[in-house]
């Protein structure tokens, strides 16, 4: 495995687009935001390196990794670690996210995590305007970032819009994967056709109507300096799940500077979306072609608004697919029930690695 890519020179060199772009009354910067992951980060216990990896156009994906350094060529196969762990984050994350879960994977072989392009400390760059397009450009920066950091294969696990991507990278590079592992994906189900729409209230069938020219994180930009305190409000969730960690703001002040800055990623996304949030190409039509051989496991949250049946759809075409539902966590599995997301994440690999026989039932953990 080859070390990554040297860190391209300092980021606030090279924001001359986002000092340009955002509002003077805007509270963030990129400094800021290093600031405000750093701060995240210090409760890591495993070592781990943090570099900028260059791919084409200039740009960069922000990545750390832990575990990664070559392993003894007379070490036993069984005693080996399997292919790295890859993390993707989901719409308005970052790498910093995961620090609930960085010890306890990377205990167990090579894990990277990395800001997708367009996010977190990942240049911004301009995607284009057609959704299939937008989604090709994230898949490609994944496969550059791939090449430069010199992996043959990989584990992906994706959450959210992660898992979208992950699903699509799986689908154009299916030698490079292993196993695909989607947290609570977004973008599978088609939008429902007909009398569901009626049960959205018109309210906010008209917010939604008056919204859609913008993107869908304006407000919090707008809202100035008022904005680290909108978030603190609003996601104020965010402080219980991270509370065995941080007792102040931490948590929220880096959700603010993620997604203050220019809204790169943040606008392909909303090019890949219809009201209020479907996927204009859902993954459910295309998820099937996955290749039999890899294999694919789902992990829910049981208190969360999305629901297993994307998970289900597939399972009865592939009775391999694993599915794991996680007792008392939400949407943000990985941070609601750490310990639980942990070992079951574990346990997956475990069984892929060692080539037992995965069970076909659908658990509760």
């Amino acid at each position: 495995m080859r070390r990554m890519a040297e860190e391209v020179p300092s980021i606030a060199e090279q924001s001359s687009w986002l000092s340009s772009w955002l509002p003077s009354w805007c509270p963030t910067s990129s400094s800021q935001l290093k600031d405000a992951e750093e701060k995240m980060l210090k409760s890591v216990r495993q070592p781990f390196s943090r570099q900028h990896v260059r791919i084409s156009g200039d740009n960069y994906l922000w990545t750390l990794a832990f575990n990664t350094l070559p392993q003894p060529s007379q070490q036993p196969a069984r005693t080996r670690p399997g292919p790295p762990l890859v993390l993707l984050h989901g719409f308005g994350g970052g790498v910093a996210l995961w620090i609930q879960n960085f010890d306890s994977l990377a205990g167990c072989g090579p894990v990277y995590a990395l800001d997708l392009l367009g996010f977190g400390r990942s240049s911004r760059p301009q995607f284009s305007g057609d959704p299939r397009e937008a989604e090709e450009q994230f898949v490609q920066a994944l496969e550059e970032w791939r090449q430069r950091v010199g992996l043959e294969d990989m584990v992906l696990l994706g959450h959210n819009l992660g898992g979208y991507l992950a699903t699509a990278y799986t689908l154009k590079h299916p030698h490079r994967v292993k196993h695909l592992l989607l947290v609570e994906p977004w973008g599978f189900p088609g939008r429902p056709d007909g009398p569901q729409d009626g049960a959205i209230p018109v309210w906010i069938r008209a917010m939604g109507a008056s919204m859609s020219p913008f993107n869908p994180l304006a407000g919090l930009r707008l809202a100035g300096r008022l904005g680290p305190m909108l978030v603190q409000t609003i996601r104020s969730d965010f402080k219980q799940k991270y509370s065995s960690v941080f007792e102040d703001h931490t948590v929220s002040d880096y959700i603010y500077h993620l997604n203050a800055q220019t809204p790169s990623g943040e606008t392909a996304f909303k090019n890949m979306t219809i009201p209020y949030g479907w996927a204009k190409r859902p993954m459910q039509e295309r998820v099937g072609r996955v290749q039999p051989d890899i294999p694919i496991s789902f992990i829910y949250g049981s208190r969360s608004s999305i629901d297993s049946d994307s998970g289900s759809a597939l399972k009865r075409d592939r009775p391999d697919v694993q599915i794991k539902v996680i007792r008392g966590a939400g949407h943000y599995v990985f941070a609601d029930q750490p310990e639980d997301f942990n070992q079951t994440v574990l346990e997956i690999l475990a069984v892929y690695r060692t080539g037992a026989a995965v069970g076909s039932a659908e658990e509760d953990l």
